[in-house]
């Protein structure tokens, strides 16, 4: 059986255009931190690495389970790109002082173990220095307003307004000065105003 998160979490990624409120449970990631601008190599390079990661981990647990029944999950989807990016304060946006983390979510049943042997086996096989920053943790967000961003990322701003005046009809506060996106589209096969991302943060 093959564990697919579209259908297995519509709660978390199943959003429409519209703001709404989420608890969003304890989870588990593959990450890696960065500084600068988005559009730089160093960005995409950090994204191939994390990937490669994640199918190696793919690869890892689908082996593990070969002879398994068809009642148990023997297989699963990886899950899309997300990140956390600290906001920016009154302030022009400098794209090139930006600090991020990326990550992609990992299904509950991987393990500090099943990463840890993929990430030495993904080291001897495809050789690459940015595996030594990356890192497998548990991440809380708790109660967060989340809503889907269909568009380029500069219009993001007229997303988080709606987000910011749903929070404030709620009288909710936001947490921490930085947020989530999901990236549901792959950037180089879809058109930038087809382009969907989920836009979340944490409030109380």
């Amino acid at each position: 059986m093959k564990y697919e998160w579209r259908k297995q979490e519509k709660n978390l990624y199943g959003v429409k255009q519209t703001p709404i409120i989420v608890e969003v449970p304890k989870q588990k990631f593959i990450l890696v931190k960065g500084k600068g601008n988005p559009n730089e190599v160093d960005f995409s390079d950090r994204i191939s690495a994390l990937y490669s990661l994640a199918y190696a981990i793919k690869m890892l647990f689908k082996n593990a389970m070969k002879n398994k029944t068809d009642n148990e999950i023997t297989d699963f989807t990886v899950y899309p790109l997300e990140g956390f990016w600290k906001k920016v304060n009154g302030e022009e946006l400098d794209k090139n002082k930006l600090e991020y983390t990326l990550m992609i979510k990992q299904p509950d049943f991987i393990t500090q173990e099943i990463f840890t042997k993929a990430l030495e086996n993904i080291k001897k096989k495809k050789p690459n220095a940015l595996y030594d920053e990356m890192s497998f943790r548990e991440i809380e967000e708790g109660k967060s307003i989340q809503i889907l961003h269909v568009g380029s990322y500069d219009e993001e701003p007229k997303s988080f307004e709606r987000m910011n005046e749903f929070a404030r009809k709620r009288d909710l506060t936001r947490i921490g000065n930085f947020h989530k996106e999901i990236y549901l589209s792959n950037k180089n096969r879809t058109s930038e105003e087809k382009q969907k991302t989920i836009l979340r943060y944490s409030v109380k």
